[in-house]
């Protein structure tokens, strides 16, 4: 048991491992929870890549935003859930091959969670966290579990995905090279026809290599603004100003696709919702790999207002 501050008054908190059933095996996550207290309790849906429970992957990411955001919402008195994806880390035994998944698996996962969430705590619903490609997946598993208190997607694309992966090639000077192959590979992937991997520029391997695929085509014939659009429950959209990766145009199209959510821009947030205050490429990407940057002013606070008044309204 460790101790957080929150206006000055020691708050006694929890950290345990939980786990929910897997595929093959059990998937593995981390409990941060204020002690002997009935408190929200929320799942934090990870992003793209092998992205650990923390935020962090063997790529050159380590900006330790899960973890910030579990510490956050901590001291305002909220519970989360951090999780490692089916066949990685904590949940390596889940499946025998990490790559062979689609959206709808992490989505099942998300089921999964939800329900041995309640279990261990014994609260009536969980909200739903999914930070940029983890908010695609809080769409899906959204449609189907009626035990989900409500949406909070941050960095989250607006666009289906190869409208966002053409934008994202195309604004980097350095892709120039390369920008006719992976326009070719993306039209073909959107068609659901494979790729061999002789017909992939090495550079664009990391992207678009065979073995991942199956996972892009799951991706991309989906509209986040869609399904979005037939959801009733609370949202809150949040999107930072400095972000490379998705941009306020992306936030606005999934506001006006459900006009009832909330929409929260942050001026000095990046991707990873690292505080940056330039327009300095290099300063954006640097953040990424800082795990003592922290998140970005109003991130955490506007996560606990949301959840803290709606969830008065809730069962």
């Amino acid at each position: 048991m460790t101790a957080a501050i929150q206006s000055g008054t020691p708050l006694q908190t929890v950290q345990a491992d939980i786990v929910a059933p897997g595929p093959a095996g059990p998937l593995q996550g981390t409990l941060s929870s204020p002690a002997n207290q009935d408190v929200p309790v929320v799942l934090i849906v990870p992003g793209s890549g092998p992205t650990d429970r923390n935020g962090n992957s063997p790529d050159g990411l380590r900006a330790s935003t899960y973890r910030l955001l579990a510490e956050g919402l901590l001291s305002h008195g909220i519970a989360s859930v951090r999780i490692d994806k089916r066949g990685m880390y904590g949940s390596a035994s889940a499946i025998p091959d990490a790559d062979d998944v689609t959206l709808d698996d992490y989505a099942a996962d998300v089921h999964s969670w939800v329900a041995s969430i309640r279990k261990h705590t014994g609260v009536s619903c969980v909200w739903l966290l999914g930070h940029s490609e983890g908010g695609l997946v809080a769409l899906i598993a959204a449609q189907r579990t009626p035990d989900i208190c409500g949406l909070i997607l941050l960095s989250t694309a607006g666009r289906p995905l190869g409208e966002v992966l053409r934008e994202q090639l195309r604004s980097n000077s350095a892709n120039a090279p390369i920008l006719d192959n992976a326009m070719s590979v993306l039209d073909a992937l959107e068609a659901e026809k494979t790729v061999d991997a002789t017909k992939i520029d090495p550079r664009l391997m990391p992207l678009f290599r065979p073995q991942v695929q199956r996972f892009l085509m799951s991706e991309l014939t989906l509209d986040p603004a869609t399904l979005l659009a037939d959801y009733t429950k609370p949202a809150l959209i949040i999107q930072g100003l400095r972000d490379l990766q998705v941009s306020p145009h992306d936030a606005q199209r999934l506001k006006q696709a459900y006009p009832r959510a909330e929409l929260v821009l942050i001026a000095n947030a990046n991707h990873v919702l690292k505080s940056v205050h330039t327009a300095d490429r290099n300063e954006n990407l640097a953040a990424y790999s800082d795990p003592a940057l922290p998140l970005a002013d109003h991130v955490v606070e506007a996560i606990s207002t949301f959840v803290h008044n709606r969830a008065v309204s809730q069962p």
